[in-house]
């Protein structure tokens, strides 16, 4: 078998324009303007708002290739377009070959009879999907949520990016192009179709692993196959041998094998499969290398005591899910490289998650995306890409066009180690399922849901993934009524009373549901990246810029509200963004806190989201350019395998202390709290020795303060907690009596002490003589990646911290440059 590469050099073209540019492939229209400086950046400003033409145009990409006369000589020769973005139309020296329809496609035609010694041509039209759509919508009208100029009703039509035409967090971008590889495949005898992996673990501890093979053959030759499965160079299993048709089974055994394990639970070794396919003369004419993780990983929901669970487990122990949402990484998917995947996935794993929800708007993520994740012990909840919205399931087309879909990208994905459940879709039984059709109410009546997301996906999954559990949608009520999507006592919740209903972060203690799958609160960036797409006069929250930079329509209303219920009104721009951010991750601690608390009850917190896919405000942990928000260092603390927190009672003056522990062993520990005013002054302190119980949590005891609050007022007392194992400190938290706004705190005096380690990275210990409240850190002109941020110093507390930046300074000129702030700063 060989291969062309059609990757690299393409020129790119208006349908109505005889103008070329030079093209990238893959890539996809609007870089490829980009990159040829014919429009400015989208992100910047509004420019989004001058750039609609370009998804309402349509486009060609053409380019020149040679073949000589032994590539035309193989038996076959296929043109295999991995994705094309979306209504395409593919010509071959000038000849129509085909047309596609489905951005999540990968296409294969045979095309020998199109090619010619010498040099060819290949042009690859695009057509807008917005007249296609608006079209498909007189036909049928299938409606959908949060309707703006690109999201349209029915946009279910069409098997594209959902959030492409816009979100409540991201750009209307419609993107038109080659966005994933295209190569010519001539195939002379043989090659590898599909190879499935399954194994069994055996009460032995030994695993049993069981290959399916499919090849496909253009020759009546018998084929020798090689099996090669080793881990770190060191061999498992090697076998030869010959087959006479187009399928094989092996099957063998691992004993001693070394599990893989989600993160924080132990390593991820990964073993490397590679098999190769010989003709009897012995030439190789194909191979296929995969990774895989020897591990069980299931979700259970069975009948408890609360009414029926939902928890994963991995190799027989159950584990609390600690993560986030996951949304394409850029508004121009394409554009998202390893390095990319890898920094943000890092990201994750470092702030102790050990789950990601692939959301169903966005994408089948790219291979990159799965192994980072395999590597890391990210597990993955991986959506169908259907969300928000209403799909023709009555249009035998449309259903046999998803069923493709399906099973190439479950064939895809399916071997991944950090793979944990297919969902059929995001949010549609969330008040979109009803019992008919329905042109003044967004609707999918039942029926025509089930045939989707009962029958068709859960079918897909049975045949070519049966070792990974499906979940029909997310959230989802397995018992009682189905509408009753966020019912407490089974099944996964979204729950967005906070943000959208106004209700205080207090509320969230009152929730007692089976795994949150989805719950969010916004905040703006930082500073730095506010300034990357904003002029001077734009910087105000209420500026026409930074609301264009909100998608949600209660946004920016929303944080203020809230900062204001919470916080004195921060004095000056960048003091609202990073006040925002302090109250964007208290927001999410009120929450994982109680939920975590809840073990085993609960067993699951997927807070909404992850990344962004262009700079704005939003729900975010990590902004566009990979940036930590004070979410994500608390995220660090709040997911911890330790977790100790108080729960505060205003009507009695009473503390619960709770401990919660992700640990597989009993630990012997010490809990030690303080009572200070606000200055930080001592009042009054105590340790007291805990057993903590593996895998849960405990209530280990209630202090009455109520005599100290007399005494002292509740306005001016500050609660600290630590828990200590084997003399070092394992967690620590904060509890008050009265909102921050409220306290009067006073100038912290801190002093920060700098030594460099090696080129680029420093020891920092800072320490203050009073109080300082979420205390951070920025360098000037860098970014900082640092291990700790948004902490407490009081007296007498010491805070160690390692930072990394892309130069190297001096000790002496990185202390210069370093800024150290706290909330007082924000007055």
């Amino acid at each position: 078998m060989k291969k062309l590469s059609l990757n690299g050099k393409w020129y790119l073209k208006n349908s109505t324009e005889q103008n070329e540019i030079e093209a990238e492939v893959p890539g996809c229209v609007h870089t490829d303007l980009i990159n040829a400086d014919k429009i400015d950046d989208p992100f910047y400003r509004n420019n989004e708002e001058k750039l609609m033409w370009i998804g309402e145009s349509n486009w060609d990409y053409s380019r020149k290739f040679k073949l000589d006369q032994e590539f035309l000589e193989s038996e076959k020769i296929m043109l295999n377009a991995q994705g094309l973005d979306t209504l395409a139309e593919i010509y071959i020296n000038q000849q129509k070959i085909a047309e596609t329809n489905n951005m999540y496609r990968n296409w294969e035609f045979e095309i020998k009879q199109y090619l010619k010694e010498g040099e060819n041509t290949i042009r690859v039209h695009f057509n807008s999907p917005l007249p296609y759509l608006k079209e498909k919508d007189k036909e049928f009208h299938i409606p959908a949520w949060s309707v703006g100029d690109h999201r349209l009703h029915g946009g279910g039509w069409l098997r594209k990016q959902p959030s492409n035409f816009g979100w409540d967090w991201g750009p209307m971008l419609v993107t038109m192009g080659i966005w994933k590889d295209i190569e010519l495949i001539a195939l002379e005898k043989a090659r590898i179709e599909e190879l499935k992996v399954e194994q069994q673990h055996l009460e032995s501890g030994s695993v049993e692993l069981a290959l399916d093979l499919q090849t496909e053959k253009v020759a009546a030759e018998d084929l020798n196959i090689e099996v090669k499965f080793s881990l770190a160079d060191k061999n498992v299993y090697k076998n030869k041998f010959e087959i006479k048709g187009e399928k094989a089974k092996i099957e063998f055994e691992v004993e001693e094998p070394e599990l893989w394990w989600p993160n924080g639970m132990g390593e991820q070794p990964l073993y490397e499969l590679e098999i190769s396919i010989f003709d009897s003369g012995g030439q190789r004419l194909d191979s296929i290398r995969k990774k895989i993780g020897l591990r069980e990983l299931e979700l259970i929901t069975e009948d408890d005591q609360w009414g029926q669970s939902f928890k994963f487990r991995a190799n027989g122990r159950d584990f609390f899910a600690k993560g986030a949402n996951w949304i394409p990484a850029d508004a121009f998917v394409s554009r998202v490289k390893r390095k990319d995947y890898r920094e943000l996935l890092e990201s994750a794993a470092a702030a102790n998650m050990n789950m990601l929800r692939v959301w169903g708007g966005g994408l089948y993520e790219s291979d990159d995306f799965y192994e980072i994740c395999d590597e890391l012990g990210l597990t993955v909840w991986q959506d169908f890409i259907f969300a928000c919205g209403t799909y023709p399931s009555f249009d035998d087309d449309f259903m046999e066009n998803v069923k493709i879909e399906a099973e190439e990208n479950v064939k895809r994905i399916r071997h991944h180690a950090s793979l944990a459940l297919w969902c059929g879709n995001n949010e549609i039984e969330q008040g979109i399922a009803a019992d008919e059709w329905d042109s003044e109410k967004i609707t999918m009546p039942w029926d025509d849901y089930k045939k989707l997301f009962d029958d068709l996906l859960p079918e897909v999954v049975a045949d070519h993934d049966p070792q990974t559990d499906y979940w029909p949608g997310s959230p989802h009520s397995p018992e009682g009524d189905r509408n009753d999507f966020n019912n407490p006592d089974w099944g996964d919740a979204h729950l967005w009373d906070v943000w959208h209903g106004k209700k205080p972060f207090e509320w969230y203690r009152s929730c007692e549901h089976r795994f949150n799958s989805e719950f969010g609160f916004q905040s703006f960036p930082e500073p730095k990246t506010v300034y990357g797409y904003t002029e001077e006069e734009d910087r105000n929250i209420t500026s026409y810029v930074m609301e264009h930079h909100q998608r949600s329509g209660i946004g920016n209303s929303t944080i203020m509200h809230y900062m204001l219920d919470w916080f004195r009104l921060p004095v000056g721009f960048d003091n609202v963004l990073w006040t925002s951010q302090i109250l964007q991750g208290l927001g999410i601690k009120y929450a994982v806190e109680n939920w975590r608390r809840n073990m085993p009850r609960g067993m699951g917190t997927l807070y909404w989201q992850l990344n962004d896919n262009w700079p704005v405000a939003s729900w975010s942990s990590l902004d566009y350019h990979g940036r930590w928000k004070a979410l994500h260092y608390m995220a660090k603390r709040f997911y911890a395998p330790l977790l100790i927190s108080g729960i505060e009672n205003l009507d009695d003056s009473t503390v619960e202390i709770h401990v919660t522990s992700d640990k597989f062993e009993d630990l012997q520990g010490q809990v030690n709290w303080q009572l200070r005013d606000v200055s930080g002054q001592l009042i009054l302190e105590n340790s007291f020795a805990a057993e903590i119980k593996a895998a849960g949590n405990q209530h280990l005891r209630t202090l009455e303060l109520q005599d100290y609050v007399e005494e002292y007022g509740a306005r001016n007392l500050m609660f600290w907690l630590e828990l200590e194992i084997d003399g070092e400190i394992a967690a620590d938290n904060f509890v008050s009596f009265a909102r921050p706004k409220h306290m009067q705190l006073q100038e912290p005096n801190i002093k920060t002490e700098v030594k460099r380690l090696e080129a680029g990275k420093y020891w920092l210990k800072l320490k203050a003589d009073k109080t300082a409240l979420w205390t951070w850190l920025e360098l000037e002109e860098s970014d900082l990646k640092l291990s700790d941020n948004f902490f407490h110093l009081y007296p007498g507390r010491e805070v160690e911290i390692i930072a990394e930046i892309d130069q190297d300074l001096r000790a002496e000129e990185f202390q210069t440059k370093l800024t150290v702030r706290s909330l007082i700063d924000t007055y």
